[in-house]
């Protein structure tokens, strides 16, 4: 199926073309009718299989462009996933002129949100917490309000929002459309559903089987052998760009010191980080700075970081589906990915639970045949990128085009490929500059002028 068999407008398809949106996944093709029909969905799919275009192009279809007003509300477990279902919807929404589409999460002053929200705004996307904190405010209009999106809706429960998603959903005319994602359907999600959604139709897209494209090795080890192993496969294998999965906040904490000391480019991700250290952390994985993530699954949940080389179980996963969803991470892009376990004796039944889920067995890896721990041994594994933060974003009218040229011009002197990613954020911008060059970058910069304006600008360590 093609999206144009799908009554998609002329200027969402012309969008879908120059972004070279090719073959339509299943999760949309059996969702976007269904949607463009104003029926009330309950999907489920994991990350990666376009399930945020599924439910965006029948919101930007139907979107009023006239009416300033919020006429449609995306639901996310994490800030993360906020900017980059709405960095997609505005994506695909590129043709629609003065789309206004609104990120209302938490971790950031709630003042700039309302005002933003006065001003008029067509689509928000937000954390629940934020989101019932301004409904309770009444800065919020819900007359408008057609579509409701509670997406990864079963990832929201597990992190306390129940009772959140519910006052939410209480609140908005009844009339509208309701729609839940989930990549799983605990007893809970199909109670949510019976008791906001009207008759809902039911799309599931089979992804109970691990992709045929990754490489799934098992690594047998006493508990606490794990991380000289982890150290060993690391150098063995080489990941540029990898996320390790442990189970605990406590462990990741550990690990990311243990890895950092052994000189690997590692940061950790877990629940207590503050809002801003969370942003630096992903900004600097997203751009390269760093090659490893350590995170748990509430905390890595929602990133979705293009052409990661491996996912590495530190710890097993206590079920067979969260382990599926993390090594769904690699192997995209037609690339073939490569996933690790570590395994301790008490770890054989949860390795059996998956191998029978999945209908993959796991080979093992031969701990013998690896490199060892040792740092001054083998190719080293830092990062081959800095990142730099420039204190100025999208609110004051900043574009990657701005900051290319500041680098590359006729003042900053530098090559187009000593410059990685550029990501622009409401009031800070984030680019990647090759770390041999990243002090002569950082300098000239600071030194030249950005669209006429000297700026704040800074290395992320």
């Amino acid at each position: 199926m093609t999206f144009a068999e799908l009554s998609l407008s002329p200027p969402l398809l012309q969008v879908l073309e120059e972004l070279e949106f090719q073959a339509v996944t299943p999760i949309q093709a059996q969702s976007i009718p269904v949607l463009l029909q104003g029926r009330d969905l309950i999907g489920q799919a994991q990350t990666g299989s376009g399930k945020t275009a599924a439910f965006a192009l029948p919101i930007l279809q139907k979107v009023q462009l006239q009416q300033r007003r919020v006429q449609a509300l995306v639901l996310c477990p994490t800030r993360e996933l906020c900017a980059q279902v709405a960095g997609e919807i505005r994506r695909l929404g590129r043709r629609l002129p003065g789309l206004q589409v609104l990120v209302l999460a938490g971790g950031q002053p709630i003042r700039p949100q309302l005002n933003a929200l006065e001003k008029g705004a067509h689509l928000a996307v937000g954390t629940p917490g934020r989101v019932l904190d301004i409904l309770e405010r009444e800065a919020l209009e819900t007359r408008r309000l057609a579509t409701v999106v509670l997406d990864e809706a079963d990832r929201m429960l597990d992190m306390g929002f129940r009772e959140d998603m519910e006052r939410i959903l209480g609140a908005i005319p009844p009339t509208r459309q309701t729609v839940l994602f989930s990549a799983t359907f605990p007893s809970e999600i199909e109670a949510l559903s019976r008791t906001f959604q009207k008759q809902p139709t039911r799309v599931t897209v089979a992804e109970a089987d691990a992709p045929p494209d990754i490489q799934q090795l098992r690594y047998a080890c006493a508990p606490q052998e794990k991380t000289a192993l982890l150290l060993r496969i690391l150098r063995q294998y080489q990941p540029s760009s990898g996320i390790v999965f442990c189970n605990q906040k406590a462990t990741v904490v550990e690990l990311a010191q243990a890895l950092a000391e052994a000189g690997v480019s590692a940061d950790g991700l877990q629940g207590d980080l503050e809002q801003s250290e969370r942003d630096r952390v992903m900004a600097k994985f997203r751009n390269h700075s760093t090659r490893l993530l350590i995170a748990t699954d509430v905390a890595g949940r929602g990133i979705d970081v293009e052409a990661l080389d491996a996912v590495i179980n530190f710890d097993l996963p206590f079920q067979p589906e969260p382990y599926v969803h993390r090594i769904g991470r690699t192997g995209r892009a037609g690339r073939r990915g490569l996933a690790i376990s570590l395994v301790t004796p008490r770890d054989e039944r949860k390795v059996e639970a998956i191998e029978q889920a999945t209908g993959v067995k796991l080979e093992h890896g031969n701990v013998e045949t690896l490199p060892s721990a040792d740092p001054k041994k083998g190719a080293p594994l830092d990062a081959d990128w800095d990142t730099l933060v420039i204190f100025s974003g999208r609110k004051d009218k900043m574009r990657p085009g701005d900051i290319l040229g500041a680098l590359t011009g006729e003042a900053g002197g530098l090559s187009a490929s000593d410059v990685g990613k550029i990501e622009i954020q409401d009031r800070l911008s984030y680019v990647a500059v090759a770390r041999r060059i990243g002090r002569v970058a950082l300098e000239r910069l600071r030194e030249g002028r950005i669209k006429g304006r000297k700026l704040r600008i800074e290395r992320v360590t």
